[in-house]
């Protein structure tokens, strides 16, 4: 469930926080991109190296730290089913190239990590909400996508919740083999669901009572401007666009960390 706490948006008063959503979407982009360019270790852990500044600057460690607590074990599947592919496929030989191979397809599940848990960590629903409508979203799938991101830690804590009470109960989840594990686990789901469905009726009468859908043309209290400090963060995201596109076209390859060298 600590993976789900990366979309739960943290209040603060830093620079990250007051960047416009649209920056912080075309940085997270940019790191998306760097991400996907690179398949070396090296880029990768420069990418995740200048995003770390970027978490302590917006004082979501905390948050960020469990964010990855919950990847790790997506992570560990990434890694173990590469090498284990790979050493398949490769004859049955293991070197260290493989491993390393492995070990930067898990860091770029990392780093997409970390670049989606700044944005969403530090971008309010109601400030993306009006980013949305600028860059011309019907409203109605605006609307569905900022209710799912504003219930999704919701659903998480209940789930929490739940798991605390079939404990308090006797519920062992964590003993067992893989199928009753997964039978144990019934409990905690059919509660979740069943509370999910209450929910999006009471959801649905509170947009009928507030005529949700009246009026074509809608007015906000707020808008979005952007100032001095987000067209200079702009345009540092370009330049660095136009490095990652120089760097992936003209630069040489990136050396090996582990070399190429086989283990057995």
């Amino acid at each position: 469930m600590s993976l789900l706490d990366s979309l739960r948006f943290t209040r603060g008063d830093t620079s990250v926080h007051n960047l416009d959503p649209r920056v912080k979407f075309m940085l997270t982009m940019v790191f998306f991109a760097a991400s996907v360019m690179f398949l070396d270790l090296v880029p990768l852990m420069i990418v995740f190296v200048v995003q770390v500044p970027l978490v302590i600057i917006a004082k979501v460690t905390g948050e960020w730290i469990k964010s990855l607590k919950g990847a790790a074990v997506i992570a560990c599947i990434i890694f173990v089913s590469n090498m284990l592919s790979f050493y398949y496929f490769q004859g049955g030989n293991l070197t260290w190239a493989l491993v390393e191979y492995s070990l930067s397809l898990t860091f770029r599940f990392i780093v997409l990590v970390t670049s989606f848990s700044i944005f969403f960590l530090t971008t309010s629903p109601d400030k993306l909400s009006l980013a949305l409508e600028k860059a011309r979203i019907p409203y109605e799938f605006n609307f569905a996508f900022i209710t799912a991101i504003r219930f999704v830690p919701v659903l998480a804590d209940e789930a929490q919740t739940i798991m605390d009470a079939q404990r308090s109960r006797g519920l062992e989840l964590d003993k067992g083999n893989f199928i009753t594990r997964v039978k144990n686990y019934i409990p905690i789901l059919l509660p979740l669901i069943i509370n999910s469905i209450r929910r999006s009726l009471e959801l649905a009468e509170a947009m009928e009572s507030r005529a949700f859908g009246a009026t074509v043309d809608r007015t906000n209290l707020y808008e979005l401007k952007m100032n001095q400090t987000d067209y200079l963060t702009l345009t540092f995201i370009l330049l660095c666009v136009a490095l990652l596109i120089y760097a992936k076209l003209y630069l040489p390859s990136f050396p090996k960390l582990l070399g190429d060298a086989a283990i057995f």
